[in-house]
C-alpha cells in the first residue's frame, strides 16, 4: 500500500524481535529505515535483509541510556537523510523477580532502558521534528503498563512511565505538528519471552511449557502474539490513517489485557 512512501524512520531495538519486525514492515510500506540497536552486528544483519527493498537503509549502534549516544543517532540520521519523520522508541529489556528479592540493579536496568531510553530518544529527535513542523513518535510500552503484573513490578513500573510520558509529550508537542503514541503488546513470542518463560517457571515452580500454555489461555483470541501483530499497529500509527491520533496507549494483546 506504500503507506509510508518517502518517509525516514528510526527504530531502536531493531536488531531483533518486535523492533526487527517493525523495520521490515516499515520498509515494505515504502519507508527508508535506520536500524538502531546496542548490538551493532544485529543491526547490520537486519539492514542486509532490508537492502533488497530499501538500499538506503542503514544501521547505527545506539545506547538509549546515554544522552550523547541518542543525540549522535539523530544527528547522523538528519545529516544523512535531511529529516526524520518517524521515531520508533522500541528498545527494551526485562527481568523477573519477586519484589522482596528484587535488586536495585534490576530496578535501575529496567527503568534506565525502558523509561529513560524513551525520554532520551524523544528529547534527541524533537528539535528536528519541531523545525520540520511535523513528525511521529511511537513508543513501545506493554500490557504490563496498563495493569498490575506479579513478578514484573519493576518492568511494569517502567512501562507505566512510558505511557505517562507519551500522554504528556503528546500534549506538549501537538502545536508543532508532532504526534506521540505508544503501543502496548501482550504475550509476544520473541527471544525476550523465551527467557521470561524460563524465569517465571523457575520462580513459580512450574515447567516452561505450563507457563507458555497459561499465556495462551489468558489470551481470549487463543493464540500467542507475534511481533508482526505489533508491527502492524506501528505502521498504522506512522501513516496518514492515524493523522488525528495522538496521546494514545493502544492495547495490542488479543484481549489478554481484559482478563
Amino acid at each position: 500500500m506504500n503507506l509510508l512512501a518517502g518517509k525516514i524512520a528510526v527504530v531502536t531495538g531493531a536488531g531483533s524481535g518486535i523492533g526487527k519486525s517493525i523495520a521490515l514492515h516499515y520498509v515494505s510500506e515504502g519507508a527508508t529505515v535506520v536500524v538502531a540497536d546496542v548490538n551493532a552486528g544485529a543491526a547490520q544483519s537486519v539492514v542486509e535483509e532490508l537492502r533488497s527493498l530499501a538500499p538506503a537503509s542503514m544501521a547505527i549502534q545506539v545506547d538509549v541510556t546515554s544522552k550523547e549516544s541518542c543525540q549522535a543517532l539523530y544527528h547522523t540520521v538528519v545529516e544523512r537523510f535531511g529529516r526524520v519523520d518517524i521515531a520508533g522508541n522500541n528498545a527494551g529489556v526485562s527481568s523477573m523477580n519477586r519484589i522482596v528479592d528484587l535488586t536495585e540493579e534490576e530496578w535501575d536496568f529496567n527503568m534506565s532502558v525502558n523509561a529513560k531510553g524513551v525520554f532520551l530518544c524523544t528529547q534527541a529527535v524533537l528539535p528536528y521534528m519541531m523545525q520540520q513542523g511535523e513528525g511521529c513518535i511511537i513508543n513501545t510500552a506493554s500490557m504490563a503498563g496498563m495493569r498490575g503484573t506479579p513478578l514484573l513490578a519493576h518492568y511494569a513500573a517502567s512501562k507505566w512511565a512510558v505511557i505517562g510520558f507519551t500522554k504528556s509529550a503528546a500534549l506538549e508537542v501537538a502545536e508543532h505538528g508532532i504526534r506521540v503514541n505508544c503501543v502496548c503488546p501482550g504475550y509476544v513470542k520473541t527471544s525476550m519471552q523465551e527467557r521470561e518463560v524460563v524465569w517465571e517457571a523457575k520462580l513459580r515452580g512450574l515447567q516452561p511449557e505450563e507457563v507458555f500454555a497459561e499465556y495462551i489461555r489468558q489470551t481470549p483470541l487463543k493464540r500467542i502474539q507475534t511481533a508482526d501483530d505489533v508491527a502492524h499497529i506501528y505502521v498504522f500509527l506512522a501513516s496518514h490513517l492515524a493523522e488525528f491520533v495522538t496521546g494514545e496507549a493502544i492495547d495490542v494483546t488479543g484481549g489478554a489485557n481484559l482478563v
